[in-house]
């Protein structure tokens, strides 16, 4: 039995499906499906079953579960306690949206990192709404960035923003936005999204949805005359500025939103994540997280690193 195996079965447990802990760890589903595996064959158990509403713990997976938050946790802890005695940077892994992910979260971490003062390796991985609040409690991500969680964590306002429809000035859009084109980030396709939430509100179905690789792609194209884009106002205000883009008026939008900053309570808290909670409410992070500059390509983000099954 090893912490990689534990974590796969935690997360399965937690999101309900291989697919979503599969997204969440980085690795393919085959790789959750033979840790698991090996699991059941080491406590004879089949542990959680799959039924006709989801995945379905067994009685002793349903004692397991907690025993088995606890140990990745303490792998966590204890991971953290070698790399201190070593004198190894305090690992910070930050579970983000796509949104933040692509425009705000590594500069944002570059400048913690020269402010902090203290020797820190931090990333960022991407992670749906749903997984954020499961990898944070579960000790598999320090901090989470993005919407608020609950669940017995602290997720704390710190930044508010707003949220707008955007489309080429050369186009004309009338009648409902229902029937409108719409072309979206990554974060059209997480169903807690604060975009799917938008649309869902304005009653947009499936067929009218586009999805993206990234947020700069969405916005090109509904640049071209494609469709109608959602965008935080600050992020896309470069394109707005040059003209590429225009605010287009729904029942629904502007919106306002607000990031949240969501880590274990503050008894419980890394240096490192402490040290990110304070960076957050200073002005050097405000003014990164207002005018993050241009963007980093999507290709420059690590991919989620929360854990290895093979670890």
């Amino acid at each position: 039995m090893t912490l990689g195996q534990l974590s796969a079965f935690v997360l399965v447990a937690r999101l309900g499906s291989v697919t979503d802990a599969a997204r969440a760890m980085g690795v393919s589903e085959p790789a959750v499906s033979q840790a698991l595996a090996a699991l059941r064959s080491h406590h004879g158990d089949k542990l959680i079953v799959r039924t006709g509403t989801g995945m379905t713990l067994t009685a002793g997976g349903s004692r397991l579960l907690p025993i088995a938050s606890q140990m990745v946790a303490l792998g966590a802890d204890a991971d953290a306690a070698v790399r201190e005695a070593k004198g190894m940077a305090e690992r910070l892994q930050v579970a983000v949206t796509s949104t933040l992910a692509e425009f705000v979260a590594n500069p944002l971490l570059e400048a913690f990192g020269e402010r902090s003062g203290l020797p820190v390796d931090a990333s960022a991985g991407l992670a749906r709404t749903a997984e954020m609040g499961v990898l944070v409690g579960s000790r598999l991500a320090d901090a989470a960035l993005g919407p608020q969680l609950n669940g017995g964590l602290d997720s704390t306002p710190i930044f508010r923003c707003s949220l707008v429809a955007v489309a080429s000035p050369k186009s004309r859009h009338r009648g409902s936005p229902a029937k409108w084109p719409w072309l979206l980030d990554p974060s059209g396709a997480d169903p807690d999204s604060e975009t799917a939430q938008l649309l869902k509100r304005l009653g947009v179905p499936d067929e009218e949805i586009s999805v993206f690789p990234n947020q700069t792609a969405a916005w090109s194209a509904a640049a071209s005359g494609t469709g109608v884009s959602v965008a935080i106002e600050h992020l896309v205000a470069p394109q707005l500025r040059r003209g590429e883009l225009t605010i287009v008026p729904t029942p629904a939008t502007p919106a306002t939103l607000c990031w949240h900053l969501t880590t274990l309570p503050r008894d419980r808290l890394s240096a490192a994540a402490a040290s990110l909670r304070h960076f957050l409410t200073t002005p050097a992070a405000m003014q990164v997280m207002r005018s993050p500059g241009a963007g980093v390509p999507p290709s420059r983000f690590k991919p989620p690193v929360y854990v290895t099954i093979w670890s």
